[in-house]
């Protein structure tokens, strides 16, 4: 790995750098100072990309994947300990230090990778919204698209007047999904002993192609490699003394802050698929995947008439949720690892075109029926980008060079890399019965034109 030089690195997102105060005395005072990004990487873990995933998990499956998604909670309780780990001990986001300790050209391909993970983020985000946009008002799918673009001079005014403001209205939207999806459970009414079933790992998860399919798609939705990237960066905007034991403490302090948000994430995910299970699964839906098909079912099935509406105003909320931090984790990715220094405005004007010209391409070129397919598609290509943002992530903060004292304990990098190698087998195996599937498609179409 390449040496460290600080002069090449300015903090992450400068106008909000080390801008919270940390007070002293007493230890919920400190936690509450430390609250808030933990819920902003939070969102990640439940935006549209689940939703697509969880509900076609829910519907075909029944309650079997709850287990992978109390699994992918699992990981991305550690992985973003890391990401604190990191942030804390070296004062540098994962992007910077990709660019920092190793090679250009590895670093450049990377980013190349980080891009096309947060285009396919944002994909599903963008489509998320203009869904619910279009399910609550009947806006066209295309213009909903162009009006999550406002989401970029709502960051711009909540960041400038102060970071705090950010994060009050993710935990407000936060708190918007959690109360729809409690009401959800209610109206349907699932068995809670199959759901308890239902979170303890079956062998049929691995040796069934469609629901290893989705199951690696749950995986990408869960743990997000923006988020690696992101939760890195926010952690800097609390002003801690750089003291070793002052260190320590942001890092427990702020390890907690994000473990108690992922368990809200694991509450949500977990009751997005218990409402498909419940309702569909075992109705006789089990085709259901389309969100759409989900919004006009729901109130039938359940025989409430708010049942549809809340799922609708859920999905604007993650939708909504999910741009802001995805924009913020763009912005973080470009500066980090170009170290591009562009006006904010500029910046975040030109993440969200990232996500808004491939979402209206797919729209246009695919039509609005294939909606909730783009968004499987894109939570499988997260899955397989995330090994390129956890393999770094783990080799810079089990290394004492550059961790210093701070280092991972032994046990804590073991796990790490257990968690490293589950995450690349399952890719390698969805990419095999991927090739697998596609050979046999094309075999089966050249007899046919040979018996034509």
């Amino acid at each position: 790995m390449a040496n460290f030089d600080s002069s090449r690195s300015r903090p992450s997102l400068p106008e909000v750098y080390r801008s919270i105060p940390i007070p002293n005395g007493k230890p919920w005072r400190k936690l509450l100072a430390f609250a808030g990004p933990g819920y902003m990487v939070a969102v990640g873990y439940m935006d549209p990309g689940n939703w697509a995933t969880d509900l076609a998990g829910g519907a075909q499956f029944g309650y079997t994947l709850l287990s992978v998604v109390l699994l992918s909670n699992l990981m991305a309780v550690l992985l973003q300990a890391l990401c604190v780990r990191l942030g804390v001990a070296t004062g540098r986001d994962l992007a910077q230090a990709c660019r920092d300790y190793l090679p250009r050209r590895v670093s450049f391909g990377l980013w190349v990778l980080c891009e096309i993970a947060i285009a396919a983020c944002d994909l599903a985000e963008v489509l998320g919204s203009a869904i619910a946009l279009q399910l609550l008002f009947h806006v066209p799918l295309a213009l909903g698209v162009c009006l999550t673009a406002v989401d970029v001079l709502l960051i711009l005014l909540l960041q400038h007047r102060g970071f705090r403001y950010l994060e009050a209205i993710v935990v407000a939207l936060i708190s918007t999904i959690a109360l729809c999806f409690g009401l959800e459970i209610l109206f349907s009414r699932p068995d809670f002993a199959q759901v308890a079933q239902g979170f303890v790992p079956q062998t049929q998860i691995v040796t069934h192609p469609g629901m290893l399919y989705i199951a690696i798609g749950i995986l990408g939705a869960t743990v997000m490699p923006h988020n690696l990237y992101l939760h890195s960066a926010i952690v800097q905007t609390r002003r801690w003394q750089p003291t070793e034991p002052k260190k320590r403490e942001a890092i427990r302090l702020a390890t907690w802050d994000s473990s108690i948000a992922l368990m809200l994430a694991l509450f949500i995910n977990a009751a997005i698929l218990i409402v498909a299970a419940a309702t569909f699964h075992t109705s006789g839906h089990q085709g259901v995947a389309e969100i759409q098909d989900a919004y006009h079912l729901l109130s039938p099935l359940l025989g409430n008439s708010l049942a549809s509406v809340l799922f609708a105003v859920a999905l604007l909320a993650s939708g909504q949720n999910s741009t802001l931090t995805g924009t913020l984790a763009g912005q973080i990715v470009m500066e980090g690892f170009l170290n591009l220094r562009l006006k904010p405005w500029l910046r975040r004007l030109l993440t969200r075109l990232l996500a808004i010209v491939p979402a209206l391409a797919c729209i246009l070129w695919f039509g609005e029926q294939s909606t909730t397919e783009l968004l499987v598609l894109s939570q499988v290509v997260l899955s397989i980008q995330l090994s390129f943002a956890v393999i770094p992530l783990v080799m810079f903060t089990s290394d004492r060079r550059i961790m210093g004292r701070l280092v991972n304990p032994r046990w804590l990098t073991r796990l790490a890399w257990a968690a490293a190698i589950v995450i690349v087998v399952l890719n390698v195996w969805l990419l095999g019965q991927t090739f697998f599937e596609v050979t046999r498609q094309v075999a089966t179409a050249a007899l046919g034109l040979q018996a034509g």
